[in-house]
């Protein structure tokens, strides 16, 4: 009996479809206090003065607290709990003010006068690297980068850095100067925007702090990563780890945006008022705050031989970082670098700061940018050069053993076997209906990398206790349940998933680059099989039979030959924790560290409308095709690729943030904020591939980040064999593709 290929239930389902799951905000807890920020209306300005005194005098205000009133705090401007001296964009914090209620901290914080004297501002990245441009992170630096917690591709310092740039990365292969172009017999040059944009989860931030008894500090919070949460606040205060503890709570959205933001603060507040603290951003503030992920602009040089055939590729990355420190350009530079095997590269990227909200990760950070400029160009050379799309891409895609740029060899990957599944999808097959356009676009992630630990018990009832660290974000807790489960043989529903606190549960990495199953899984697997060896043995001695005639099914273990010998699992854990009992408990710990990445690939096909008059885009189909390596859990993994896409087509269509000249956000609500509604998603059509991955659990890979990556390219090439129109800025424009659009 096995849980493992089925398409299983989340464990934890039907409690989040009955409103029961308890989230951060919802903890009952007494002597609790509200928090309300004051955030800055300018872009750059030197703080001047912050009168607090009307705001302490008003109903129900416990303290209201400035940057100055706070301990120093290891950490750039732009990351300080509060500002200091200086601000950095517009709506970061400078006060807080702690209430007895929401409404009576919303009213106080109404009170609090600020005087700011503004600085010169850059908000464009190619202003911010001239030289002479304002300073944004300061004499302070980087803050915490947490790219490398994705799975992403962090620079090597090598290349120099431009003002405000926080990571440069250079990648060379062949001749990567002018000759590798001189013999080409198609060029193809463009520049390719795309948006910042927000991660859109239901759930604003949200954090509860309480100082405990002992002096250390305990902090609620719907983070991705606890451990990660809870090194990095101790670094920022100046406090030992042991001092906190984190408890993860239950996430209601996350996508790589809740990782670390507001705990640092509220813990300083909780020390302050020497009360639990909870602060809830507004949606408001969420958007003025809360770390969206970064615009990207990308110039690209491929060129090609008349048969089609990729010769070589150069390249400009550069993605705006707001006022933040995070890596996104070496990432995508690895990915346009070594998706298709080219013999002549020559590729920079740069992350460079502004006066703008600080960008961090967002659902495979940096690829949906890399694979939007390089999906749209190795499509243009294909339509140039009369090249079938999906052909060309099959002729260059790497197998297992071909050399990336670097030296790295390719591990065994399935970005072939999918080409070639698309090539017999319907929607490939089947020409498009006359105004219609057919798109495909690749997209890849290389995945994460950590440590991890968890314990497997079997109680008395014979319920399997699975103990992890890892969040549960898109039913991994289920796929983990199903290893153990397939280990022992039960129904994953007989095996209870706890995630308890930094305190008390075994290490694991961040909930994010698609790495949670893949990094935990093998751990699960061992701590399994060790619970299955001691139940063996237990069942050997009561049954009087040898380890190796003994078999585990159903709940039970009995002697082979002989089904009427036979003792259930919780009988046996019994035996292991009763008074005067001779075995030790059932209980095993299981540990690894998986040093290889299980590189994931997707295609997708998208078929589009365009209504001439007004250049309006409906996509009227959609598929998608992923290695997955194994497919732990189908049905789960199906809705992980219908998210995606819909992230996808959101950055195709209509997400963006956008400011003004002045750094003020001009999409800080749902209202200028578009995302797709249900009626703009097409039937989306997923078939899973796999190919083995030889370290993943079961040959699984991970699947998170993949769906969300080529869409936004699908859609733009979708919409140029509808029109004719080449998009190079995304989300796009109707009005470029409107009947009296120029070139239209």
């Amino acid at each position: 009996m096995t849980s493992v290929g089925a398409s299983v239930p989340r464990l934890e389902g039907r409690g989040k479809v009955m409103g029961r799951l308890r989230f951060t905000d919802d903890l009952p807890m007494a002597g609790l206090c509200h928090v309300r920020l004051v955030v800055s209306d300018v872009a750059h300005a030197k703080v001047v003065a912050i009168d607090t005194e009307a705001a302490r005098a008003a109903a129900g205000v416990v303290a209201v607290v400035t940057g100055a009133d706070l301990p120093a705090v290891t950490a750039p401007g732009p990351d300080q709990p509060l500002a200091r001296d200086e601000v950095f964009y517009v709506g970061q914090p400078l006060a807080a003010v702690v209430a007895e209620t929401e409404a009576a901290a919303a009213d106080a914080a109404e009170r609090v006068a600020v005087r700011l004297e503004p600085l010169p501002a850059v908000l464009d990245p190619e202003a911010a690297m001239a030289e002479g441009a304002p300073l944004v992170l300061g004499a302070g630096g980087p803050g915490p980068a947490e790219a490398g917690v994705h799975g992403a591709v962090t620079a090597d310092g090598d290349e120099p850095r431009p003002p405000n740039c926080a990571a440069a990365t250079r990648v060379r292969l062949g001749d990567e100067g002018a000759g590798a172009l001189a013999g080409a017999a198609v060029v193809v040059r463009g520049r390719y925007q795309i948006a910042a944009a927000h991660q859109g989860f239901l759930e604003p931030h949200t954090v509860t702090a309480e100082i405990d008894p002992d002096g250390g500090c305990t902090i609620w919070t719907p983070t991705q990563g606890a451990f990660l949460s809870r090194r990095i606040t101790a670094e920022m205060l100046g406090w030992p780890e042991s001092r906190i503890r984190v408890v993860p709570m239950p996430v209601g959205g996350g996508f790589g945006g809740k990782i670390l933001l507001l705990e640092p603060l509220i813990a300083l507040l909780a020390a302050a008022v020497g009360r639990p603290v909870r602060l809830t951003l507004t949606r408001t503030e969420e958007f003025l705050l809360g770390r969206g992920g970064p615009a990207a602009t990308i110039d690209l040089t491929l060129a090609g031989a008349a048969d089609g055939s990729l010769l070589a590729l150069h390249g400009r990355v550069v993605f705006d970082l707001g006022a933040g420190a995070e890596e996104h350009a070496a990432t995508a530079v690895d990915l346009l670098a070594s998706t298709y095997r080219i013999p002549h590269l020559d590729l920079v990227g740069y992350d460079v700061a502004t006066h703008k909200t600080p960008a961090t990760a967002y659902r495979a950070p940096a690829a949906p940018q890399a694979y939007f400029a390089l999906e749209s160009a190795l499509d243009e050379l294909a339509h140039r050069t009369g090249a079938d799309p999906l052909a060309l891409r099959l002729a260059h895609a790497p197998v297992e053993g071909d050399v990336r740029p670097g030296g790295r060899p390719w591990p065994q990957i399935g970005l072939r076997e999918c080409l070639e599944r698309a090539r017999e999808h319907p929607l490939w097959r089947v020409p498009a209906p006359p105004g219609e356009g057919v798109g495909i676009a690749v997209g890849s992630w290389g995945g994460g990398i950590e440590p991890a630990a968890a314990v497997c018990r079997v109680e008395r009832d014979g319920t399997v206790v699975l103990q992890v660290g890892a969040t549960d974000l898109t039913g991994s807790h289920t796929a983990l349940a199903a290893l153990a489960a397939d280990r022992l043989g039960l129904p994953a529903d007989r095996v209870r998933v706890e995630l308890s606190d930094t305190g008390a549960a075994p290490y694991a990495g961040v909930a994010g680059g698609s790495k949670t199953v893949y990094a935990v899984g093998p751990a699960v697997l061992q701590a399994g099989d060790a619970v299955r060896r001691q139940l063996l043995e237990i069942a050997a001695g009561e049954l009087e039979a040898a380890v190796e005639d003994c078999e585990i099914a159903d709940g039970a273990v009995f002697v082979r030959g002989s089904p009427g010998q036979r003792r259930s699992l919780g009988d046996l854990a019994g035996l292991a924790t009763q008074f005067g009992g001779r075995y030790p408990p059932v209980e095993a710990l299981g540990r690894v560290a998986i040093r290889s990445q299980a590189p994931m690939f997707t295609v997708h096909l998208a078929r589009v409308r365009v209504d001439p008059p007004t250049g309006a885009v409906e996509v009227t189909g959609y598929a998608a095709i992923q290695d997955v390596g194994h497919a732990l859990n189908p049905a789960e993994i199906e809705g992980q690729v219908h998210g995606g896409v819909v992230q996808g087509l959101g950055r195709a269509l209509g997400e963006q943030l956008t400011w003004d000249r002045d750094g003020q956000l001009q999409t800080a609500s749902f209202l200028d904020y578009v995302m797709p509604t249900i009626e703009q998603v097409p039937p989306i059509q997923v078939e899973l591939v796999e190919v083995p991955s030889p370290d993943g659990p079961l040959g699984a890979r991970g699947v998170g980040e993949p769906p969300a990556v080529p869409g936004a390219a699908a859609i733009a090439n979708a919409v140029f064999h509808a029109t004719g129109v080449r998009l190079r800025s995304l989300p796009l424009d109707p009005a470029l593709l409107a009947l009296d659009a120029p070139g239209a």
